[in-house]
């Protein structure tokens, strides 16, 4: 196995718990393949542990485990097996689920997401890219799926000097398939469709949100309708408002498989929308805000902040006393701590008074690693106007 030699800041890092290697924290990698899997040596040749070596990212090294063990195929099913077992505590029956949740598992840069009997992959880095050929012996070996489909077009490939990818790796050739979340049925694209196919770590958010959903609701960023149909039932009616048409197509179609005739759709910008709807004196009992990562990168930051304020502030303008608002953000650089802030700058710009109902983060299938910042990104507020 190849060694790279790393710096006492990177030692740091390893001892603190983070799996993060930088690469000014690495002083030589000369034996080093892209991809391959390396030993961590400090200059007097101590050994640190083993990750995954990335020739292109500024994420030089993934730490995958620091036992002496070799990590070869078979510690690497331990590690899907482990994460599987994990998901019949936290997800029981639950037939769209989060299986492989990178750092959050001890297997950096693999994402699997499970669709009933088809599984969805991503690797994200050259590592892990290399590893892709034992990852699906392991899957069809340990769960025998239909279909094993890669959805390895994401843009962070690029950064690991990956092309975007996508197909059927193994099994048959399905685009789509139905399951069921929280008693609601939903299609999803496997092969075009967000992320995997779907949004999966808000399910626990979208049953959160209908206890206390009521009256006449709006979902924005309703996508494929999965706050919005989950809803449904609780309240009078209920309008998802989508920029794309192609979610929105989706979202119908999810709409008959369950049989609701108390939802409208709507195509529009959802900025545009809500000052649109306060301008009319539109009132709402519920509304949900629920949009893409504002913030992707540090220096978005700022320019993130206004968003979600200028959001938010829209969103309490149309809600009726007693109305609950359902917020998210996705974006890890801004924390639970800055989301609150917005939140409560826009409430007193827009003069009501909020109680915060519940704080709410991923659901339970997306665990976050303690010593791993990063893996804790989605915050969801639940607030009543008081």
């Amino acid at each position: 196995m190849p060694a790279v030699t790393i710096t006492s800041r990177a030692i740091e890092r390893i001892t603190s718990g983070h799996l993060w290697i930088y690469r000014s924290d690495v002083s030589e990698a000369s034996t080093a393949e892209p991809g391959a899997v390396v030993r961590l040596l400090d200059r007097r040749k101590h050994y640190w542990g083993q990750g995954l070596y990335s020739s292109a990212s500024q994420i030089a090294v993934r730490l995958l485990t620091r036992e002496e063990r070799p990590f070869d195929e078979a510690f690497l099913a331990e590690r899907i097996r482990a994460a599987a077992a994990f998901r019949e505590q936290v997800a029981p029956g639950v037939q769209a689920r989060r299986l492989v949740a990178a750092e959050g598992d001890l297997l950096p840069s693999l994402i699997i997401d499970r669709y009933g009997d088809c599984f969805v992959i991503q690797t994200l880095s050259q590592g892990m890219d290399r590893l892709k050929p034992a990852i699906v012996k392991i899957l069809r070996k340990e769960f025998a799926p239909l279909s094993i489909i890669e959805r390895n077009d994401v843009a962070v490939r690029a950064l690991e000097g990956l092309p975007g990818q996508a197909g059927v790796l193994a099994g048959e050739e399905i685009s789509e398939v139905v399951v069921e979340e929280n008693g609601r049925k939903f299609c999803i694209d496997l092969r075009r469709g967000q992320k995997t196919g779907t949004f999966l770590d808000q399910r626990e958010n979208h049953a959160a949100a209908a206890g206390y959903a009521r009256g006449r609701a709006l979902d924005c960023f309703t996508y494929t309708g999965g706050f919005a149909l989950t809803l449904a039932p609780h309240c009078a009616s209920v309008l998802g408002v989508e920029a794309s048409a192609d979610a929105l197509e989706l979202a119908g179609r999810n709409q008959e498989l369950n049989g609701f005739t108390n939802l409208e759709w709507k195509e529009a910008n959802c900025f545009d929308f809500l000052k649109a709807a306060d301008q009319a004196r539109e009132r709402f009992d519920t509304v949900v805000l629920d949009p893409p990562a504002f913030a992707r990168q540090k220096p978005s930051l700022e320019s993130a902040l206004r968003g979600y304020k200028e959001l938010n502030l829209r969103a309490l303008k149309i809600l009726n006393p007693g109305g609950y608002l359902v917020t998210c953000s996705c974006s890890y650089h801004v924390s639970e701590a800055d989301f609150l802030d917005v939140i409560a700058s826009a409430a007193l710009d827009a003069h009501r008074t909020l109680t915060i109902v519940e704080r709410r983060t991923q659901s339970r299938d997306h665990p976050i690693l303690l010593t791993v910042p990063e893996t804790h990104y989605l915050k969801c507020m639940i607030l009543r106007v008081v």
